[in-house]
Parts: C-alpha cells; sequence; structure tokens
C-alpha cells in the first residue's frame, strides 16, 4: 500500500480545464468541439476525455449472479433437440434456450434432465401461443427453472398479427399469469428493433414501452414475469451502457407501478452486422458483443454460431460459439464481470446520456397514448425505417465498416455452393393487420450482387 500511494503521490492532480487546455495547445488553434469530438447516431456528442469534475453518477442496480451461457435450440425433432441440449450442457453450456412453433413432447424434449446434477435454466421462447401447452411446461417444471418467452406485443410487431385475436390473447395471458403468480412467462423480444436498425436509443424505449403495455394492462405486480431479450451489436462502449441504461430506466418504471423488478436480461448478438463473406471475421464481432453484453450487466448469453446466416446448425459452429463464451469466463476474467464497468467517466457518461434521451422519447410514446398505438399507426415502423436508412448510407459510404464485405474484400471469396440457408430478406405475400418490423442485415445489396457475378 505504501508503495502504491508513493507512486501515484508524485502526480498533482490535473483539472478537467487544464487537459482542455493542453489539448487546445496541441490542436495550434484548431477549434476543440469540431476536431475531436463527434456525434453518434443517437445524436450523443462524444468527447476525447472524460473527468471526474464534470462525472455524474446514474444508479444501475446491481448484478449479483455471474452470466449464463445458453445455447439456442429449434425443436423439430424432440429427441434430436434432447440429444443436441444434453451434449451442450455437458460442454459447457448451463442454460437452454429452446425455441418451437409447435407442441411437442415433454418427456421426449427432457429426458435425461433430472439427472443433471447442476440444473440448467430452461427458457421456452415461444412461437406459437396455446394455454394449455403452457400450463403443461409450468407443472412439468414445478421447481420453476423454466422461463417463458411469450411476447403478444412482440409476435404482432414481427408478424404483422397476433396470435388469435387481440382480446383472446390477452385474456389467456391474463389467466396464466394469475394462475401462476411467481413464474416468469413474459419475455419482450427487444432484438426485433435492434435487428431492424432501430438506434440504441429507441431499442431501449421501444422495449421499456412495449413492457409497460402489459404492466398497464395487467398491474405492477406482474413486473416479475417480464424478462427481456436485447441484441447487441458491435458499437462496444455504446452497447455497455445501452444494457445498464436499460436496467436503470426498467428499475425506476416498476417503481412507478408500486412494485420494484430488476431487469432480467437475456442477450445474444446481432445479425445487423453479420455478413455472408469473409464469415470467419463474424467470430471477432460476436466476440466483442459477447463481451458487451457481460459488462452491460446480462443475465444470460445465448450463443451465436458465426455461419448461422447461411448454414444450418452444426456441432462444430455451435461448438466454437460456446468456447467464445467460455474463454471469456474461465480464461479471460469476465467470471463476475457485471459490475466491471461502474465508475468509468465513459460509460457512465453514456448511460446517463443515453437514459435521458431515451426517456424523454418514453415521455412522447406515452403522451401520445403509448406504444401499442403507435405500433398500429405505424410510426414505430417509420422511426426504425429511419433510423435504418441513415445507418444504411454510412454503411453505403464506408463510414461504417464491415472487414471483408465493404473493406478489403477478398476476390477469391465465393459463397454461391456454401449456402444451405437463404441469407437474405424474404418476401412473403401475406395479409397482416399492420406493418411488421423486419430484420435485415446492412451488408445483403453487396452479397446479392457478388453472388450475381459469381
Amino acid at each position: 500500500m505504501a508503495q502504491k500511494e508513493y507512486l501515484f503521490g508524485e502526480f498533482s492532480n490535473t483539472s478537467e480545464k487544464e487537459w482542455k487546455q493542453q489539448i487546445q495547445m496541441e490542436l495550434k488553434g484548431a477549434d476543440y468541439t469540431d476536431t475531436l469530438v463527434w456525434e453518434s447516431l443517437e445524436g450523443i456528442h462524444v468527447r476525447p476525455f472524460y473527468h471526474s469534475d464534470s462525472y455524474e453518477f446514474i444508479e444501475v442496480p446491481s448484478s449479483k449472479q455471474d452470466f449464463k451461457i445458453a445455447q439456442e435450440i429449434f425443436i423439430d425433432d424432440p429427441a434430436i433437440a434432447n440429444r443436441i441440449a444434453l451434449d451442450s450442457l455437458k460442454k459447457g453450456a448451463n442454460a437452454i434456450q429452446f425455441v418451437a412453433n409447435q407442441s411437442f413432447d415433454l418427456d421426449v424434449l427432457f429426458q435425461g434432465f433430472n439427472a443433471i446434477e447442476n440444473k440448467p435454466t430452461i427458457y421456452f421462447k415461444n412461437q406459437f401461443f396455446s394455454s394449455k401447452f403452457i400450463e403443461n411446461l409450468l407443472t412439468y417444471f414445478k421447481d420453476n427453472s423454466i422461463l417463458i418467452q411469450l411476447d403478444l406485443i412482440g409476435q404482432l410487431a414481427q408478424t404483422g398479427n397476433w396470435f388469435q385475436k387481440k382480446n383472446d390473447d390477452f385474456n389467456s395471458l391474463e389467466t396464466l399469469l394469475k394462475n401462476h403468480p411467481n413464474q416468469v412467462i413474459i419475455g419482450i423480444n427487444a432484438s426485433i428493433y435492434q435487428n431492424a436498425g432501430a438506434n440504441i436509443v429507441q431499442q431501449i424505449i421501444y422495449a421499456l414501452s412495449h413492457a409497460t403495455e402489459y404492466l398497464t394492462a395487467f398491474g405492477g405486480q406482474i413486473s416479475n414475469s417480464i424478462q427481456f431479450e436485447f441484441a447487441i451489436g458491435s458499437n462496444y462502449f455504446f452497447e455497455i451502457a445501452k444494457l445498464r441504461a436499460f436496467r436503470h430506466l426498467w428499475q425506476q418504471t416498476t417503481l412507478e407501478y408500486n412494485s420494484e423488478s430488476a431487469a432480467h436480461i437475456i442477450a445474444k448478438p446481432s445479425l445487423r452486422n453479420k455478413t455472408l463473406y469473409d464469415f470467419n471475421v463474424n467470430l471477432l464481432r460476436t466476440t466483442t458483443e459477447y463481451m458487451s453484453a457481460i459488462l452491460g450487466g446480462a443475465d444470460t448469453i445465448v450463443t451465436s454460431a458465426y455461419d448461422s446466416i447461411f448454414k444450418k446448425s452444426n456441432v462444430f459452429s455451435q461448438r466454437i460459439a460456446r468456447n467464445q463464451l467460455l474463454l471469456l469466463k474461465e480464461e479471460s476474467g469476465f467470471e463476475n464481470a457485471q459490475n466491471f464497468a461502474d465508475g468509468s467517466y465513459y460509460i457512465e457518461s453514456l448511460t446517463l446520456e443515453i437514459a435521458r434521451k431515451a426517456l424523454i422519447l418514453f415521455k412522447e410514446i406515452e403522451t401520445s397514448g403509448g406504444f401499442l398505438k403507435q405500433l398500429q399507426e405505424g410510426l414505430i415502423q417509420t422511426k426504425i425505417k429511419e433510423a435504418a436508412q441513415k445507418e444504411q448510407e454510412l454503411f453505403d459510404r464506408g463510414e461504417i465498416i464491415l472487414l471483408g464485405t465493404n473493406k478489403y474484400p477478398n476476390p477469391d471469396d465465393f459463397m454461391k455452393d456454401e449456402m444451405e440457408l437463404y441469407p437474405f430478406l424474404k418476401k412473403i405475400k401475406k395479409q397482416t393487420s399492420i406493418q411488421p418490423i423486419i430484420s435485415r442485415r446492412l451488408s445483403e445489396t453487396i452479397e446479392q450482387d457478388r453472388l450475381g457475378k459469381e
């Protein structure tokens, strides 16, 4: 301790004003603001340095447990899904996110799970709505180790239609919530907004307004029945601040409903910046996105294979994705790292600015009638399209770079014979009650052009 005090005691404190004066001198008269301050897509002005003299603290609920590593498994054949899940849990995952669009045999899917010593967390992402089936699921897991990700409003936003009808869906959900008051049943799918091109402030506030519709409909007592899924992009520090700002705002929102709930967050890498060509670079992108999710305080992080946009799920790529998180957790010092960003002047400042901007937008949405009203009128879709177009233009001009795609492309990289899945936006003719929010990757136009020339 004496040595540490001696080392730091050699240096006098330098004020923020002194730093600015030194920078101004180094710039030789050039304007500080024009030269070194840049503006993000969210309208946040990022300074070249942050100092304790102008530091403002924002209270972010503390994450009390280490993050879980989850693998997403689509249930087509429950026996196959069972084998994949057990193998994944054996090799390092401690959570599973099952996705299904129809009912299945629970005994087949969960065979052997009782023998697992450390019980995994099971997420069930509902792409269909059967109250009877969900009741069976909740009864099957009497210890509350399953978390249902049912999102009526998310279904409307993503597909343009309710599961059945609005009143029928909400009445069925209300019954489930009353029958299982301590069970997580609602999963806000906020990844819809990021993957469609919404900026970070929009993602936060749409998730918050989205959830508020449920609190308004069923009361603040259901706040602990809600969880959130976010997609994480490549803007490293902003993504950390995004999750921190949301955790703060969600706690404040639940207090307004006479409840208090910490946000349970599932995070997964964004689809928007993933590429078909030079796809190995996706490994670098997902690694930084995992890091942002951890430092932002995500409770569970879902693995994302580097070749998932064009290749069917396979053992090799899933193993690589899982090992990325295991390396971060066990060999890179990211175990129990959810609160490591606390006290960073830059990240704290970003958190505060994002939260303030989001709160302004939240009040505008609530004053105008709420999220669902704006969604049905198409206002949410329009705002997301505007943000996505702005980002797309920056990409097209080369100001947003995807290595190997719009910067340093490999002319000898051919993909036409490698594709097992169609990696582009599919246009499906289907009648919808509202305009759906569609995911779209930044690099699709370039990739389609290159494929056409192979």
